[in-house]
């Protein structure tokens, strides 16, 4: 799964080498008096590190995923389903590649912003950042930029 290991961890080993464990089952579903409509569930669980977005260090993340899939005629008509209803419908088609939904469905969960509980690493201040005590001694030595502006507006400077 080339695309998880890209959101993996820059250098971590265990996201390419973990397994991912899945199950899939389907099924055929009626409702009332429609035609019968293929089901698909697919269960995901799947152990990846990824970067903190505090630290930049990498974080264990467990991802879980538990998705029923219904199965309709038509890209057309899955979209305006997939438009009206809280399911996941997708179009059939002749074939089908579980590899790539099975992908797909582990970069939806992954976390929008990754970040441990408590970070174990320091925080690392950017290149042009001082430290708290560099500011407090030099606070003296720069004049405020609105000070600057209220002279400009006054006209003595």
């Amino acid at each position: 799964m080339e695309r998880v290991v890209e959101a993996s961890h820059e250098g971590s080993s265990s996201a390419a080498g973990e397994p991912v464990s899945w199950r899939l089952s389907g099924e055929r579903r009626k409702q009332g008096a429609a035609e019968a409509q293929t089901w698909l569930r697919l269960v995901l669980d799947a152990r990846l590190n990824l970067t903190c977005q505090r630290c930049l260090g990498a974080v264990d993340t467990r991802l879980t995923v538990d998705r029923w899939i219904r199965f309709v005629a038509g890209e057309k008509l899955a979209a305006e389903i997939d438009a009206e209803s809280e399911e996941d419908v997708l179009a059939s088609t002749r074939s089908l590649d579980l590899h790539e939904l099975a992908e797909d469905e582990l970069l939806l969960a992954l976390p929008l912003v990754p970040r441990h509980e408590v970070c174990t690493q320091p925080l690392l201040p950017s290149a042009g950042a001082a430290s708290v005590g560099d500011v407090a001694d030099e606070s003296h030595l720069q004049e405020s930029p609105f000070s600057a502006l209220a002279a400009l507006k006054r006209g003595t400077h």
